[in-house]
């Protein structure tokens, strides 16, 4: 328990100093591909966001979606894959294929569906290759290029409030 609290404060040391402030990617037309990070540990509702956000005409093949959680299960069928924090190791790199499958394949836009900064998860935000990247305003400024104040269980505001901005921004 102490040594898992002591690696999650150096990844988080190392990612926050290797943070760059994120520069607007205007090259991206519109949104076709979404990847979606949910922490599945305080937001029980994966589904429901899924369903939310494919209202919007996201057709969904064009949907990938990581789940992590705390405590992770044996579950005979898992609907997306998951991972823990286990999955990271002391330099700040993930273990996990699946992981590392999800942050290098290319999307137009990530949605870091998580409220409470996790070495993990900042480290898949981190190391994500989408073009656009979206997330709550509790967690870093640097991280995200856009950012929604809402609670975490308030799917149904932050898919609005997102899919409003994007259409703004000329994005969707």
């Amino acid at each position: 328990m102490f040594l898992n609290y002591i690696k999650n404060f150096f990844v988080k040391k190392t990612l926050k100093n290797s943070f760059q402030n994120l520069k607007s990617n205007g090259s991206v037309a519109g949104v076709q591909t979404i990847g979606l990070v949910v922490d599945t540990t305080g937001f029980a509702e994966t589904e429901l966001l899924v369903k939310e956000i494919l209202s919007y005409g996201i057709l969904p093949e064009n949907i990938k979606i990581i789940v992590y959680n705390d405590k992770l299960k044996r579950i005979s069928e898992k609907k997306y894959p998951i991972f823990s924090a286990r999955d990271l190791n002391w330099k700040g790199q993930i273990a996990s294929t699946e992981v590392n499958a999800f942050s290098n394949e290319k999307s137009d836009l990530l949605i870091s569906y998580y409220d409470i900064e996790k070495a993990i998860l900042l480290q898949v935000t981190h190391n994500s290759k989408a073009q656009f990247k979206v997330g709550f305003s509790s967690i870093d400024q640097r991280l995200n290029h856009f950012m929604i104040k809402t609670e975490v269980n308030s799917y149904r505001i932050f898919s609005s409030e997102l899919f409003k901005y994007l259409k703004l921004l000329n994005k969707i």
